[in-house]
């Protein structure tokens, strides 16, 4: 039935590799959650435009290129990666079974439930199942999570892997991943973050992600056509570079004085604006009424003073993603620069945490 894990196995030695439609990250941790993590070594190389189109590797060789890079500058000695694919290209659904089924029993119960969800035929897709816990309130039942997602989604982010030299391990979902991560990032909180609602906003090239979380359960989760590539276009056309080169100058920071007033800052208020249309959304479509902590993550994120201009339209406390905060670093690890990219590395550190699953 499961011909690659979707959810893997511990492994002794294990990075994460996140490909996102902008770039290839690569984090490694070590330690554990009883001495603490650190952060051994981390690497983010950009992709050519349209390499990644809609979560779907478009331009294999360009992407394994780009691997392939990050590597050099990661260091030798990884072998294996955990890997994710996007929400979008997976079915997860939760089922009930009796507790105590033998792992024959459990796979087959799961193949049965799941020809019920999955609109493909199931030699056509990679299913994997895990075990959750206790069913709220079904004594002698358990809860499985099941995830299902179509062999070539998932032979694409292998063969990228391969052709790099490097094994896929664990291929995850990445809202599982960032979840996973944001657990580190709710730490930071007041009491934790606990019985609060939190709203995790990753703002990528071109969507952004909004999930509502409550004591580490997503309540809630969207999608909205809105990303950083809109304020590269505005660049592009403002100052007559091609939409490369702008994307080049707004990462090196090589763009006139001027760009932060003209465009930066009307960028940020659009994106608060969305980001308050997205508590809306979330308000009327469920009976919760109020968000108690707004978390940023993405690429986007990174922009001097966006916490506060968020904060002051949507009226939430607001802070910007570092799941590396209460980490120890190793010598090869630039603390500055690892608290600019640590709001992009989201999905990146919650794959590297697999290296730590029991």
């Amino acid at each position: 039935m499961i011909e690659l894990s979707l959810f893997g196995s511990k492994a002794r030695q294990l990075a994460g590799l996140d490909i996102s439609s902008s770039s290839v990250k690569l984090v490694e941790l070590s330690g554990g959650d009883k001495d603490g993590y650190k952060v051994e070594r981390y690497a983010i190389e950009p992709l050519p435009r349209d390499a990644v189109v809609d979560g779907n590797v478009a331009n294999l060789e360009a992407v394994s290129e780009a691997v392939r890079r990050a590597l050099r500058r990661f260091g030798a000695g990884v072998r294996n990666v955990a890997m994710a694919l996007p929400a979008s290209s997976v079915i997860t659904k939760k089922i009930i079974l009796p507790e105590g089924l033998r792992e024959q029993e459990m796979e087959l119960a799961v193949e049965s439930e799941a020809n019920q969800y999955i609109p493909f035929a199931l030699d056509e897709v990679n299913l994997d199942f895990q075990v959750i816990g206790p069913a709220p309130g079904s004594p002698g039942e358990v809860e499985v999570l099941i995830a299902a997602s179509r062999k070539d989604k998932v032979e694409d982010r292998v063969a990228v892997a391969q052709s790099a030299g490097l094994k896929a391990t664990v291929v995850d979902v990445e809202s599982l991943a960032i979840e996973s991560a944001l657990e580190l990032v709710s730490a930071q909180l007041p009491n934790g973050g606990r019985d609060k609602v939190i709203a995790l906003i990753d703002v990528g090239a071109s969507v952004m992600n909004v999930t509502m979380l409550r004591n580490h359960i997503q309540v809630y989760s969207r999608e909205q056509a809105f990303g950083g590539n809109q304020l590269t276009q505005d660049i592009s056309r403002q100052y007559g570079m091609s939409v490369d080169d702008a994307e080049a100058a707004k990462r090196a920071g090589t763009l006139p004085e001027a760009y932060a007033h003209d465009l930066m800052r009307p960028f940020m208020d659009s994106l608060a604006l969305e980001v308050s249309r997205a508590l809306q959304f979330f308000f009327t479509s469920t009976q919760y009424n109020q968000v108690d902590h707004l978390v940023l993550a993405g690429g986007c994120a990174v922009m001097p003073g966006l916490a506060q201009v968020v904060g002051a339209r949507t009226q939430v406390e607001t802070v910007i993603a570092n799941p590396f905060a209460n980490m120890t670093l190793s010598s090869k690890v630039r603390p500055k620069n690892l608290l600019a990219d640590a709001p992009s590395l989201m999905v990146a550190c919650g794959l590297a945490l697999r290296r730590f699953d029991a």
